[in-house]
């Protein structure tokens, strides 16, 4: 088979990183997928979550094959560099290549899951390729909540054989993924005057290299939200202690590269406070040497606010910061090297007359998680928080020995020239709510190599982008 041009599906990439995407605003984004489908006259479906499915006709002589789904999400994590100009709702992402590699102008670049999408797309498009009848199914809100597949219709796709481009791994077929329990805790608050006789500080932890919470959670990168709230905590078990912000982390899905508190303290207390602070400053120095060096710490005078966080909802936001774990929890203890069990602070927000606190687990054993999930639930309400769950997503786990994923297996080896590895990434894919709707279903997961997603040091290899759209041309036409 010939090779195909992969400029169309960079062409596509760079319109889709023209249309504004976070989770959950993706209005802008299912319009462009709509007016796409619209200009080459494609049947398609948009539901109340704003998913849409676009079906193209078999090419003809293969009207018999069975419907391959091309799966996407539309929806990206939006993070950017301190000091960027950046409104995720309204501004076009900049993407340039560099070495082999494109990257974004001090954002995430959006090639989870854009890129993937963008081969989509382009088969649409391409009226040369042999293909049997596909959808191209495009959802919402995967990143935080996945309440796009989880309101997915029972009808809305027929086939049974799903190509996900929703993977980082370019030598990899997943054909498995963890759970996650995503959930949000507030801590409503009054405001109080500022008290008198106290100095006031902005501490400040940046530099954390940050990346996809369950990727990136077993590289020993810092939380810059667990780190600070730990401090405060025991900070303020020894001295009197009062919060005027806490605000940290870019993304549910992503680990904390930085978190920045405004706190005072008592005017005698101001000189032995210091000395914790460059102790603090030291340790963590130390601890993230090797595993997230450029960490810096800052401790600045602030101007005095107005007001302070009530001291009760204050300290219990400092308290379930102390005491909920984030990082790995447990290894696997059968896949070598794979995360079986983890937990991640993504967000801390001071809002108006509530804190705001954001937690995602993520298990290859559903009941574990879940169990885990309550736990946390039970001490952030213990510290007279109100929890939300956001999302409850099943594991998945595909039979490795399928006819299905031996046929992908044997496109890359011909197309490439080396047979992937099969993995189950510590990382939730909506895969498990299709094996609950639709029986039958298979699915393997293929995608260009992505490295550090969820992040501004996102970037995607180009030469990986050429190859897997070879594989997905190639195995469209053998399942035709």
């Amino acid at each position: 088979m010939e090779k195909r041009n992969v400029q169309p599906v960079l062409d596509l990439f760079k319109k889709l990183n023209g249309v504004p995407r976070p989770s959950h605003h993706e209005e802008k984004v299912a319009d462009f997928l709509v007016s796409f489908a619209e200009s080459l006259q494609l049947e398609y479906e948009r539901d109340a979550q704003n998913c849409v499915v676009i079906r193209k006709p078999a090419t003809p002589g293969h009207e018999q094959a069975e419907p391959v789904v091309i799966l996407n999400h539309m929806d990206m994590v939006c993070v950017s560099v301190p000091g960027k100009n950046y409104d995720p709702e309204n501004d076009a992402i900049e993407a340039y290549v560099e070495d082999g590699w494109m990257k974004a102008k001090g954002t995430s670049l959006g090639a989870d899951n854009g890129m993937g999408l963008s081969m989509a797309l382009a088969v649409l498009a391409d009226d040369t390729l042999v293909h049997g009848p596909i959808e191209v199914l495009t959802t919402t809100n995967e990143e935080d909540g996945m309440s796009g597949a989880a309101n997915l219709s029972l009808d809305f796709i027929k086939g049974r054989k799903v190509i996900n481009l929703d993977s980082e791994d370019y030598d990899t077929i997943t054909i498995g993924a963890a759970g996650a329990y995503l959930q949000r805790a507030t801590f409503p608050f009054m405001h109080e005057a500022r008290p008198k006789g106290f100095l006031f500080y902005e501490l400040t932890i940046s530099g954390g290299h940050g990346g996809h919470s369950g990727v990136d959670i077993n590289k020993g990168r810092i939380n810059a939200n667990k780190e600070l709230g730990t401090f405060l905590y025991t900070e303020c078990m020894s001295m009197n202690i009062v919060l005027a912000s806490f605000n940290g982390g870019e993304a549910n899905a992503s680990i904390a590269s930085s978190a920045t508190a405004v706190i005072g303290v008592k005017t005698g207390d101001a000189g032995t406070f210091t000395q914790h602070f460059e102790e603090f400053a030291e340790q963590l120095k130390q601890k993230y040497a090797e595993t997230d060096p450029e960490v810096t710490v800052q401790l600045e005078a602030e101007d005095d606010p107005q007001y302070i966080v009530e001291t009760r909802a204050a300290l219990c936001l400092l308290s379930a910061l102390y005491q909920i774990p984030a990082g790995v929890i447990r290894m696997h203890p059968e896949l070598q090297g794979t995360v079986m069990t983890s937990n991640n602070i993504g967000v801390v927000r001071t809002e108006e007359n509530q804190l705001v606190l954001t937690l995602h687990t993520r298990s290859f054993d559903y009941e574990e998680m879940t169990a885990l999930g309550q736990k946390f639930s039970q001490i952030l309400e213990s510290q007279d928080a109100m929890t939300e769950v956001i999302m409850s997503a099943p594991a998945w786990q595909e039979n490795p020995d399928s006819d299905y994923l031996k046929l992908v297996d044997e496109t890359f080896r011909e197309k490439l020239d080396f047979s992937p590895r099969k993995v189950a990434m510590h990382f939730v894919l909506e895969a498990g709510y299709y094996v609950q709707k639709y029986p039958g279903i298979q699915i393997a997961c293929i995608g260009p190599r992505i490295v550090e997603p969820h992040s501004t040091k996102e970037r995607v290899e180009m030469s990986t982008v050429e190859n897997i759209w070879q594989v997905v041309v190639d195995l469209l036409e053998r399942l035709a």
